[in-house]
């Protein structure tokens, strides 16, 4: 799970020399990739190898995962100024760069679907749908204005599922079943995966609520404490460290559990859920 520059199938064109530095710079830090990894990796589930189009799918939700976490990071919102080990891009640049970057990224991620000649028509809107949806008002940005309005309250562990599932847990879940829509998956598979994403995709968000207490900023590559710092609701606010810890795991079991009818297909799937879980940044 080592950090790398996004590496993709093909290049970016930006005529502004500003807003192409700040992009580079950007997708040069995108971290463990972890949901383009999810959506390759389930399409090999179905389809016994990883798809091209898997491939380009799980790029376009890099970009929108990056956009995300450059908004997250601007003063107006988490107001961050480290990123992966890096100055946040309005640090790097400047908060106008930031936003028009963000913004980009989203509209390219749609644009980079469209532009896969390997996906039919149906599955470029099903995908489009998919993607659209997961960063809205029901997904990332909904989400997202729950965290904010939950700052300085405690939650219950199951109110606190329903702001994570929108903000951390859509899109995870949407890099999976984008996974499955580039497969082909029947209904019944695609039912059975999402259950998986759901329930890996809220540990994640567990665990890292934990690290956020027990990792420092050195390790986690962002500001160790924010949340804290912030009065947000976490799990370890609710449950305690250890309890978020356990509560982490049961989700992880339930998680492969749903894989069950898989069988060895799925044993790639399964490893990278328990790197999800099991991880120290």
């Amino acid at each position: 799970m080592d950090a790398s520059g996004l590496q993709l199938s093909s290049p970016i064109e930006c005529s502004d020399s500003r807003l192409d530095e700040a992009l580079n710079y950007a997708l040069s830090n995108a971290g463990k990739q972890l949901r383009s990894r999810l959506c390759r990796v389930t399409s090999a589930v179905i389809a016994g190898s990883e798809l091209p189009s898997a491939i380009r799918a799980g790029e376009a939700i890099e970009f929108l995962h990056t956009y995300s976490l450059i908004h997250d990071d601007l003063p107006s919102m988490d107001d961050d100024d480290l990123r992966r080990g890096k100055p946040t891009v309005h640090k790097a640049y400047d908060e106008a760069t930031a936003i028009l970057v963000g913004d980009g990224l989203q509209a390219l991620a749609f644009e980079w679907i469209v532009d896969t000649p390997e996906l039919t028509a149906d599955q470029q809107v099903r995908l489009i749908k998919l993607l659209s949806k997961s960063i809205g008002f029901d997904g990332m940005v909904g989400g997202q204005a729950m965290d904010i309005a939950a700052e300085g309250q405690s939650l219950e562990p199951a109110d606190l599922a329903q702001v994570h599932a929108r903000k951390t847990g859509a899109l995870i879940e949407a890099s999976v079943v984008a996974g499955a829509i580039c497969a082909d998956a029947t209904d019944f598979q695609q039912a059975a995966l999402r259950a998986f994403a759901q329930r890996i995709g809220l540990a994640f968000q567990v665990m890292d609520d934990v690290l956020d207490v027990t990792a420092t900023s050195e390790e986690l590559g962002k500001t160790a404490g924010k949340d804290i710092d912030a009065e947000k609701s976490t799990y370890v606010a609710s449950l305690g460290a250890e309890g978020a810890r356990i509560y982490a795991e049961t989700l992880l079991t339930e998680a492969i559990d749903a894989l069950v009818d898989f069988g060895d297909a799925a044993v790639e799937l399964k490893q990278l859920g328990h790197l999800m879980v099991h991880r120290s940044f």
